[in-house]
Order: structure tokens, then C-alpha cells, then sequence
């Protein structure tokens, strides 16, 4: 089979050997994976001659189930998160934890960005908004308008921000009020739209290591506000700024409890509901409900679908246009026309 991966600072594919399914797993055949272009261009910039696997986001149809395998079965079309095991690549075996079952009416191309769909998820998880509290995000990539979508879906006040008009178009046309490619003009308009008090949290979805971003995110949250570190941000900030407001700064890792844990991802054992509400396997099937039922509209921001052969065009535009692309799939087969 064939996979992607980064070696000094290239992308290239590379055969490998077709992986056998064993118990508490799952063997995929990917139909399209999703590009996750702030993790994967960092990934590709690397200077190292050994191979760096690229992606963590798919869906496809089962080809074969494990032992111990019980709520997908072969034929099943299912969503697929998580490296090492979710990489772009013709075949894919995957932890039970990892695998979501997908409805009949969910878009395969939208339900291959499930991993996005998790990781913006627990972001929101993190700041722990109620119904009516607000919530800036800044960066407008294709992670930020998920969260966006997402934090809309549950009744929250959203402000968007982006630099790239073209970006925050697209959040407009999503339905966003509250969209901004001006930071003196999101000030401006802040304390009407929070009576003065501030946003009740900020999720920086942004990269580049700004070192400025943390202490212009502390001015405009609340008293006992929260910033929701996403992106690549520099992690330097004025205390005074922080202890004035007494103001929580937290990191949100992945697609939430049981990442990168091997009990839960590779011996497949579960986090009790009543102890762990939200793991990353139920964040990943919270993102595949909003879809089936609507909530969410993912297609719009996807840019371009390339084959898997012209994967390396996906990080040329990234870099060179970032305007001009925000969701990329790869497609695996004939599933669908180039675009």
C-alpha cells in the first residue's frame, strides 16, 4: 500500500506493507483523508532524513474487524482519528476507540475531517462555556471555523478574527455575525458586545509563535476570563495582566481525555462515562452527530480534493497561497473528480 510522509523537508510517497488487523482493531480502507495543515506543514518542515508520517484524519469503509470489535462491522463506512495508526494512506488499522460509525446521510468528505472536528471540540470543552457566554476566536483556519460552527451549534456568542478577508468570508457566510479582519475594529466593537465586561473566553487557533498574542488575548477577556491555547502560540505573557484579572490560561490537547494514552488507544480500555465524560472517542462521535443532524456545515471550506498522487500541491498551496485554500481531502481511488 501506499503512504505519505515528509523527509527533509519534501513530501513523498512511499509502498509499504499492508498492516494485519488483530484483536480490539480495525483494518480501513480509506476513501479520503483530510489535511490538518498547521500540524502537517510543522511536521513537513523538519530537516531529518528519517520519515515523518503525515496526517491523522480519515474516513473510509471497514475492510476487517478484530476480536473484541463490536460496534462496526466489514462494509461499514466509518470515521478514523489518531497517529501513528490515521495517516494518509491506502490502508488503515485502527484502535476501537478510534473508529466511529457514520449515518447514512453524513458527507464522507466532511466526516473525514473528524479528527479537526474532536480537536475543536474539546478546545470548546476546555474553556467550559455555558449557553449565551461568548467566545473570540482568533485564526480563521479550517480548525478555527470548526470551532466557530461549533461554539454557534451550542447557543454561544461568537466573534471571529482573522487577517485573510477570505477567511472570514467564509465564517460570515456560515452564518457568524461577528467577524472581524481588524483588530482595532474587534476592539472597538467589544464592549458593545459584551456590555463592557469582556469575553468570557478566547481560543487562539493561530501559529507562527506569536509572542504578543497570550497578553492581547488577557485585555480582552472578563474578570476570571479564559484563554484556550489551540495554535502554535508563544507561551510568554505579563503576569500582572494574568494576576489583575486572575485568569486561567489552558492548553487543549488533541481531541481530548485518552490521547496519546496507550491503555485507552492501543489495549482498548474505556474511560467510565461517569468519571470521563467526553474522551476523544465520544468527541469524535459528538462531531458526527452535529454533521448527520445538520448542525454543522464542513463542505463549504473545503478548497480543493486532490488524488493521492498530488498530495505535495496540498502543502505548496498552503504555503504560497494560504488565501486561496482552507480545507484540502485527499481522495484514495475514484471516489471523486479533482477539484
Amino acid at each position: 500500500m501506499r503512504a505519505v510522509i515528509a523527509r527533509s523537508g519534501s513530501v513523498e510517497i512511499m509502498n509499504m506493507e499492508e498492516p494485519n488487523v488483530e484483536a480490539n482493531y480495525v483494518l480501513v480502507e480509506t476513501v479520503y483523508s483530510a489535511i490538518s495543515p498547521g500540524t502537517e506543514m510543522m511536521l513537513k518542515d523538519i530537516q531529518s532524513t528519517e520519515p515523518i508520517f503525515l496526517g491523522y484524519s480519515a474516513m473510509g469503509q471497514v475492510r476487517e474487524v478484530g476480536e473484541g470489535i463490536t460496534h462496526v462491522k466489514k462494509g461499514d463506512r466509518v470515521a478514523c482519528y489518531g497517529s501513528p495508526f490515521v495517516r494518509h494512506a491506502e490502508l488503515l488499522k485502527v484502535p476501537m476507540h478510534l473508529v466511529v460509525p457514520l449515518p447514512q446521510q453524513v458527507d464522507a468528505q466532511e466526516a473525514a475531517h473528524v479528527g479537526l472536528g474532536a480537536i475543536a471540540t474539546h478546545a470548546l470543552r476546555q474553556a467550559d462555556l455555558r449557553f449565551g457566554e461568548s467566545v473570540l476566536v482568533v485564526g480563521l483556519g479550517i480548525l478555527g471555523q470548526m470551532v466557530c460552527q461549533i461554539a454557534e451549534a451550542s447557543a454561544n456568542i461568537v466573534i471571529g478574527m482573522d487577517r485573510v478577508a477570505e477567511r472570514a468570508e467564509k465564517l460570515t457566510a456560515s452564518g457568524t455575525q461577528l467577524v472581524y479582519t481588524n483588530e482595532e475594529d474587534m476592539m472597538h466593537n467589544l464592549p458593545h458586545i459584551t456590555g463592557g465586561a469582556g469575553v468570557d473566553a478566547v481560543i487562539l487557533c493561530v501559529g507562527g509563535g506569536n509572542s504578543e498574542m497570550i497578553d492581547k488575548a488577557l485585555s480582552w477577556i472578563r474578570d476570571r476570563g479564559k484563554i484556550v491555547i489551540v495554535g502554535d502560540v508563544s507561551m510568554t505573557f505579563n503576569r500582572e495582566l494574568m494576576f489583575q484579572k486572575e485568569a486561567q490560561i489552558l492548553i487543549s490537547r488533541a481531541g481530548g481525555p485518552g490521547r496519546y494514552l496507550k491503555d485507552y488507544e492501543m489495549k482498548g480500555i474505556d474511560y467510565p462515562i461517569g468519571l470521563v465524560r467526553w474522551t476523544e472517542g465520544r468527541n469524535m462521535a459528538e462531531y458526527i452527530r452535529l454533521l448527520a443532524e445538520r448542525k454543522l456545515s464542513i463542505a463549504p471550506l473545503i478548497s480543493h480534493i486532490l488524488p493521492l498522487e498530488r498530495i505535495g500541491e496540498a502543502y505548496d498551496l498552503y504555503r504560497n497561497a494560504p488565501q486561496h485554500v482552507l480545507g484540502v481531502v485527499v481522495r484514495y481511488g475514484d471516489s471523486q473528480r479533482d477539484s
